[in-house]
């Protein structure tokens, strides 16, 4: 009898798992979701989720995702003994459906007067029983790394580990770009954490045709003189051809022989920037083309929004990248070596990323990663006793982090970065203020640096089954609403297209896609409601609708 483990990074901006064979150590098979199966695009939108409507629906709702994501690894789960779970601490809080409000409320005072005592965040094996709903055997294990900080989680230990940064004994930075992008920086035995809000745009979400990712997402262009080729991931996730375009039409110039682009994720969005820079089609703020849009081909552009959405992502980062130095004592011209860790980071170009400011401007080397939350769990499932070495590590980094809401370094840079990307002010500009700030020097880039490639795609083995991605995660809830007239109202205000209404039931019935939601600090579809039916959180009851999310042909079909 086969005695399996699941490996599982459960990323905020989606999950992703693997199944392996403890008998041989073989790779057997992949499961990568393309959203988060709660609504909002971000942790601060997943916490006001789970403070609304209850912690153990958010964990409700991430079982049953994590369901799905098991299911589509072909494998059978009554075999699983082992998963091992890795991601930021808020992920892992909602898995385990513990206290977050320590999570979400800034102050020891604020969380004293909620009467709120933080949980410990440490390592632990659980069994599955203790996870209702999950489709696994009760007496699986479930492998729980620890946290160090409200921030910095399973995933910044996972970074160091995976990267082997320590070893090197020079200057260097690891870097995992995300929506909530964490960085440590290691200099002269010191290191030194922090996690920056960069937004989801560095993963392709909230770009008007962006996507995580996924096969047939453009995640990098390539100049053919005036003309650009499209790099695009392909079925087993390796970046390959795609078709030539020009940015500045809306024209396929030659299509591809390889997938067509579907949407561009947040290093094809790095990588036009840059071209587009470079062409002299951006003016910072703005697009310098008849329609003000940046193409890929007849239906994927890039808006202005978009440039200042990406702009504020990577003006987080390399604020704090800065914030870090300046902690450790040092000029961001001094880092030596930078790790890239991430989708993004296994994607972007990094000379690209180094002129726009996502890495140091000074490195002599790069190294790209892969998924190091991911290759971590795999490593726990296959040898648990690492377990104490990510507890020990999490010992070591409490006393040097650094949190980025309270620095006034982060705050001081990220004014400039707003000020360079949305209001075009120059980088000369941006220096002289620098000094005057007392802060060091952000030099040019000089000499490119080295680059190494460790893996060639996100995930470097997809196991021989293969790999699935799941376009639709979560729940559909439908609920019959009895006053509604159809007006279609909610559906045209959602910026989600997470709503739908069925008509030819009576009373008409409404369909809500979680994953799709913004969340509840959206809500644009309850004033939208001229006769005020629609009340939000009444579909996030899980009593609600689930025969009709649970059913395939609801979860996929439309109705207009």
């Amino acid at each position: 009898m086969p005695r399996l483990a699941i490996a599982m990074d459960l990323g905020t901006s989606g999950f992703r798992a693997q199944a392996l064979d403890l008998g041989s150590g073989e790779m057997l098979s992949t499961a990568i979701t393309t959203r988060h199966p709660l609504p909002g695009a971000n942790v601060i939108d997943h916490l006001h989720f789970a403070l609304e409507l209850g912690v153990e629906t958010a964990r409700d709702l991430m079982i049953q995702a994590i369901n799905q994501v098991i299911a589509q690894l072909r494998v059978s789960a009554g075999d699983v003994v082992r998963l091992a779970v890795c991601g930021n601490p808020t992920q892992l809080s909602l898995f385990q459906g513990m206290e977050i409000r320590d999570l979400a409320f800034a102050g020891s005072r604020k969380l004293l007067a909620l009467g709120v005592v933080p949980p410990k965040r440490a390592a632990a094996i659980r069994s599955a029983v203790e996870f209702p709903g999950l489709v696994l055997p009760g007496e699986c294990a479930v492998i729980i790394p620890p946290a160090v900080h409200d921030e910095i989680g399973a995933d910044t230990l996972a970074l160091i580990l995976q990267t082997g940064m320590l070893q090197d004994g020079e200057t260097t930075i690891a870097i995992d770009y995300g929506t909530n992008a964490e960085m440590v920086l290691a200099h002269e035995g010191r290191i030194y954490t922090g996690s920056a809000a960069a937004g989801p745009a560095l993963e392709g979400q909230h770009i008007s045709c962006g996507t995580l990712a996924i096969p047939g997402a453009i995640a990098d262009l390539e100049p053919v003189g005036d003309k650009h080729r499209l790099i695009v991931l392909n079925p087993e996730m390796r970046p390959v051809p795609g078709s030539l375009i020009y940015l500045r039409e809306a024209v396929e110039i030659a299509a591809a022989a390889g997938p067509k682009a579907l949407a561009i994720t947040g290093t094809g969005v790095i990588a036009a920037l840059d071209q587009a820079i470079e062409a002299g089609l951006i003016a910072l703020p703005h697009i310098r083309t008849a329609d003000s849009r940046l193409h890929f081909g007849k239906d994927i552009f890039l808006t202005e929004k978009d440039l200042s959405e990406a702009g504020k992502a990577i003006g987080a980062v390399r604020a704090g990248y800065f914030t870090l130095s300046v902690a450790a004592g040092i000029a961001p011209a001094e880092i030596h070596t930078a790790y890239l860790a991430g989708a993004s980071g296994t994607y972007m170009d990094a000379l690209k990323a180094r002129r726009l400011g996502l890495i140091p401007p000074r490195v002599k080397a790069v190294r790209q990663v892969g998924n190091t939350s991911l290759a971590m769990a795999r490593e726990l499932v296959m040898t648990p006793e690492k377990l104490q070495e990510m507890s020990d590590l999490a010992g070591r980094l409490q006393k040097t982090h650094c949190m980025f809401a309270l620095s006034k370094t982060f705050a001081s840079v990220f004014i400039l970065e707003l000020s360079h990307w949305t209001e075009g002010m120059p980088m000369a500009k941006y220096r002289e203020l620098l000094s005057r700030y007392r802060l060091p020097d952000l030099p040019a880039v000089d000499a490119e640096p080295q680059v190494h490639r460790t893996v060639k795609q996100d995930i470097a083995e997809p196991g021989r089954i293969g790999l699935v991605t799941l376009e639709h995660v979560g729940m559909v809830a439908a609920l019959p609403l009895d006053g509604c007239i159809g007006c279609m109202t909610c559906v045209q205000v959602c910026p989600g297209n997470a709503i739908s209404i069925r008509q030819d039931t009576n009373p008409p019935t409404i369909f809500l896609d979680h994953a799709l939601c913004n969340g509840v600090a959206c809500r644009r579809c309850e004033p939208g409601c001229p006769t005020k039916v629609f009340h939000l959180n009444d579909f996030f009851d899980l009593t609600l609708g689930r025969k009709a999310a649970e059913d395939d042909s609801a979860r996929s079909k439309r109705w207009r």
